[in-house]
């Protein structure tokens, strides 16, 4: 690698929380694309970076690192930026939230994406309905978090979280394009549209428009990504 971080990434897939995280922190990156249209993610090369098949990975000079939350942990660490240091007594909240990110809202919202992997193709309708309530508490309890204005969940100071949450709910919005997304509303949660507006003009996420082809308004008024080679993940 030229730079120190190599980004294996498809437009519009997690990775793209990643690209904004080091866009933000302004660290030197290559990327690799991972052609989902030619399943790529299943290719013996990719998966001897993840053996799961999953998109992102990030390459770095101690080896690769997958898992969306990780990543975003490690390199704020490795780098002291984008969430509070591991003695500060905000790391504590923050590390519950980032998880929570992970392990519940990321969890729900691929079965949103993929209920088929779920659950039989004929009730797959069904479980995507029954989910959306669910992530719509997670929003509200997020909204919450932030009308408390933490320092890692502000308006005015981005952290991974949240560009990562900013990424789950332009998703939200999306995905999966052949179904009724209106249970879907970012007025519902106004502190986090709040967040979500601000984001828009800082330049990690202009640059994250013009290398995935998001459109101008990525996270309140988002489009479907331009080339379109794969979906949320």
């Amino acid at each position: 690698m030229n730079a120190p971080y190599r980004l294996h990434y498809a437009p519009d897939n997690a990775s793209l929380v990643i690209r904004l995280v080091l866009e933000e922190m302004g660290l030197p990156y290559e990327t690799a694309l991972v052609d989902r249209r030619q399943n790529a993610q299943d290719a013996p090369t990719y998966r001897a970076l993840n053996p799961n098949g999953l998109i992102p990975v990030l390459e770095t000079p101690q080896g690769p690192i997958f898992e969306t939350a990780a990543i975003l942990l490690w390199l704020a660490d490795t780098h002291a930026q984008l969430a509070p240091a591991p003695k500060s007594p905000d790391r504590a909240a923050f590390l519950k939230w980032l998880f929570f990110a992970s392990n519940t809202l990321h969890a729900d919202l691929r079965i949103l994406f993929y209920a088929r992997k779920y659950i039989d193709t004929k009730h797959a309708d069904a479980l995507r309905h029954g989910i959306r309530p669910r992530l719509r508490q997670h929003l509200r309890v997020l909204d919450d978090v932030a009308k408390t204005a933490p320092t890692w969940l502000h308006a005015d100071q981005p952290s991974v979280l949240t560009y990562y949450i900013a990424c789950q709910m332009r998703w939200m919005a999306l995905y999966p394009a052949s179904t009724d997304r209106s249970w879907f509303q970012l007025a519902d949660t106004p502190h986090l549209q709040t967040i979500l507006m601000n984001l828009e003009r800082r330049p990690a996420t202009r640059a994250a428009i013009s290398a995935e082809g998001l459109g101008v308004t990525p996270f309140t008024s988002p489009a479907y990504a331009k080339p379109p080679e794969g979906s949320a993940t």
